[in-house]
């Protein structure tokens, strides 16, 4: 009599967290539901877009291609900024923060768990920083740092662009909300490790260096994708202190030809930019569940 060790392969139960590419698309029968969902799903848009009352309204405000072309190319002659030119300061202002927050959020993290004497002081300093900025929806802290530096009379800090103050911005809220990713990556390294390390001379700097952070690394880059996404779309929000990106350029065109298709554009342009990252993101997340899927068998 065969114990229950000896049951085949095929009995053992499904995988529960396989990747949506593998429960969707498993067979022939998942790809026909797919496409037939996908199908049906078009088909309402397209009816309610052509068929409804209101639809060549709606069609000829969100997109008429006339004014689609003019948000690409702008209007000089009655001084509309051009909506493609608009996404250049905000991939700029994307791509220096990111550095920063990256940069700040690790500090940050490594100040709230380190034990080193001289840096135990600096924990309620980063601890209440985070909360602050954790707290404080970032429409007020943009308010509060582009209108707030300039009347503190900095030197040449307090006579800055717009732009900079956006980044300083978004800087300081985005660090303290990566600055937990961060916290929590390095807490999911084993501690048997860490006192591994120790135990063999290593300093607590180079034992963080050499052993924690390389680990942590790959485990909080799917949730800093997700937080860098977020930092991508918030980089309109510049355009409350002044800075014409690209969704103040197709404010500026939706005011000037009473047409939301500059609007449109603008969300294109933004879709353009988040999908890529959101998709790679996706790749991670799966990549690693597969991993640990493996592994666990």
């Amino acid at each position: 009599m065969s114990s229950d060790t000896d049951a085949p392969a095929s009995d053992a139960p499904p995988q529960l967290f396989a990747s949506r590419r593998r429960l969707i698309f498993k067979g022939r029968n998942g790809l026909v539901a797919s496409l037939t969902s996908s199908a049906a799903l078009v088909a309402v848009i397209l009816l309610i877009l052509f068929a409804t009352a209101g639809g060549q309204s709606f069609r000829f405000y969100f997109f008429n291609p006339h004014f689609l072309w003019i948000a690409l190319r702008g209007d000089p002659v009655k001084a509309v900024s051009s909506v493609l030119g608009g996404i250049v300061t905000n991939i700029w202002i994307f791509l220096l923060c990111e550095v920063l927050v990256l940069f700040f959020g690790l500090v940050i993290a490594w100040v709230r768990i380190t034990t080193t004497p001289l840096l135990v002081p600096f924990r309620l300093l980063a601890t209440v920083y985070a909360d602050i900025f954790r707290g404080i929806p970032f429409v007020l802290v943009i308010y509060i740092v582009g209108y707030g530096i300039p009347q503190l009379s900095l030197g040449a800090l307090s006579n800055e662009s717009p732009a900079v103050y956006g980044c300083i911005a978004l800087t300081l809220t985005y660090s303290a909300y990566v600055s937990e990713v961060y916290r929590a990556g390095l807490h999911s390294v084993p501690h048997g490790q860490i006192l591994a390390a120790r135990s063999l001379g290593l300093t607590q700097y180079a034992t963080m260096r050499r052993v924690v952070l390389p680990q942590a690394v790959r485990t909080v880059i799917p949730p800093l994708l997700n937080d860098f996404i977020s930092l991508q779309k918030d980089t309109a929000l510049v355009s409350l202190i002044g800075v014409v990106e690209t969704s103040r350029a197709a404010q500026i065109g939706q005011e000037t030809y009473f047409n939301g298709s500059f609007l449109t554009m603008s969300a294109l342009l933004f879709l353009a930019m988040t999908i890529p990252m959101t998709r790679f993101t996706d790749h991670l997340i799966d990549r690693d569940r597969e991993k640990r899927l493996a592994g666990a068998q």
